[in-house]
This record gives structure tokens, sequence and C-alpha cells, in this order.
């Protein structure tokens, strides 16, 4: 077995191996010596829209690159401004962790991915996603995730942050989706989405929740929920794939993680990465 120490990962500065909250998280990168030098920063506006549905969904992420590894934020339209990809690129990484929420999440992000690659972490199931259109993509990756909760069927499940396949994939296997979204006020089938947070994860037997609430600030109330409630925590992350396998086992119960190339780029078989608490380091 790897220890932290060995593979580059950052320990907090109360030398604990999983920490409680995102801040505690870059407090302990901070703390580490000889930080890197970010490649490169840029910037991403991708929009799609899925066949058979009526949302075009309109998604900006921010990445950094950092030796072998990219990480990965999306973030909300007008919440970063991108001539900050050419003030940053080539800067050091504590400048990167000081830099707006975005940029923080996405160097810490490439920073642990690099530290250890999901290619290279043994607790790491690889899933294939099959040569396909993104329709075929979308739907082979949210079964995935889905098939990361622990049976669904007539359990309540907070879908925070909706994309419809995974509607579809909770409901094939027999869960009651409550979808949460700041955008979407409807699903494809015309089911209500609740605005509020609170309202789902006070209702919910289980909780999916997307990678970008690591960089909207929802994602430690989140986990402190999930925590009080003793309530089972899937992460599906392209945004924050290696943050929020960081949390595994400190009140994150599964990842679902797709590091930058997202499925959504290419049509071509790719990876993700799932992970589940409790699997041996």
């Amino acid at each position: 077995m790897t220890s932290p120490q060995d593979s580059g990962a950052p320990q907090n500065p109360q030398g604990l191996h999983r920490p409680r909250d995102l801040e505690e998280l870059r407090q302990s990168v901070l703390a580490t010596p000889d930080l890197p030098v970010a490649t490169s920063v840029f910037w991403v506006h991708h929009g799609t829209r899925l066949a058979g549905g009526d949302v075009t969904y309109l998604n900006q992420y921010v990445l950094v690159r950092i030796g072998r590894a990219f990480g990965a934020c999306a973030f909300e339209a007008g919440g970063l401004d991108p001539d900050i990809c050419a003030e940053l690129s080539g800067s050091p990484l504590t400048d990167l962790l000081r830099a707006p929420a975005p940029v923080r999440l996405a160097a810490l992000d490439a920073y642990l991915g690099q530290a250890r690659p999901h290619s290279e972490d043994p607790r790491a199931e690889r899933v294939t996603l099959p040569y396909g259109t993104p329709e075929e993509r979308a739907v082979a990756r949210d079964r995935a995730i889905a098939g990361l909760l622990p049976e669904p069927d007539g359990r309540r499940i907070a879908l925070i942050g909706v994309v419809n396949p995974l509607v579809a994939a909770i409901r094939e296997r027999g869960g009651e989706c409550l979808p949460c979204d700041l955008n979407l006020r409807r699903t494809q089938w015309g089911d209500p989405v609740s605005p509020d947070m609170e309202e789902v994860l006070a209702k919910a037997d289980a909780v999916v929740a997307t990678g970008m609430t690591l960089g909207n600030g929802t994602f430690d109330r989140i986990l402190e929920r999930c925590r009080e409630r003793s309530v089972p925590l899937v992460v599906y992350a392209q945004s924050g794939s290696a943050v929020a396998r960081a949390f595994l086992g400190s009140g994150v119960t599964a990842v679902s993680a797709e590091p930058f190339p997202f499925s959504q780029f290419s049509a071509e078989p790719t990876h993700l990465y799932r992970y589940r608490e409790g699997t041996d380091e």
C-alpha cells in the first residue's frame, strides 16, 4: 500500500488523511512544500442538446494543467472572466489556490490528479464508455453513476444537478428521483425540478450530486447534511473529480470520476473511474 506521503498526496494541517471540508483541503495543499507551477490555464464553453430533449445544456469550464493532469471546474455564465487564463498560465500553484473559486477548485483538482492519477489508483474501478452518439454515451455514463447507489429501489434519491439521462437511470433502478437544479425547472418528462437544495436534502434517502457543487459553494453544505442524516452521498464529477475522491470515507460514499477530456468531447471510447467507500487503498 502506498502512503499519502509516498504518493505525493497532501496532508491537512492536523495530519488527517480525510478532510472535513474544502477549505481544510485547500489549506493542506497550501501548506505542502515545493508546490508546482501550472503549465496552462484555459477556458471551454460547450453547448449540447440531446436527441428527444428540449434543453440545451450550456457549460463553461476553467481548466488547469499540472504535469500529466488536468483539473476542471464548471461555472455559471459570467462567473469568471476568460482573461484570467492569460494572467495565470505559468503561475505557481499557490497563486491559483488564492484565485476566484472556480480556478481554485480546478487547480486543486489538477494537483491531486497529478499526485495520484485515477488510472493508477488501486481503489478505482475503470468503466469504459462505448463508441457512440452523445445520447448513447450519456446513457452509458449515467447508468454507471446510478450503479453506485446502494439499492435505490423504493428509495427517494435527491439529484442535485439535473441531467435527464441520470433521472432515467435512477428510475430504471426503482428509485424515486427528487430533482434539484438552479437553472432547470422541469425534467424532459415534465417533472418539476426544485430550486431548493435544503428541501430535497431533508427528504432524501440518498443523494447524488454533481461535481459542480464543489465550485459553486454548495458542496460543504451537502456534505454536512448527509453526515448529519447518515445519508449516502454519491458525487458524479467532471468538475473536481480528484477533489471529490479526497472526501471518500469522509461523508462521500461513492464517486464517479471523469477527468478531462470529458465524454461529451469525443465519440471514441473513454473511461470514467468509480470509487466506493471502504475499498482498500
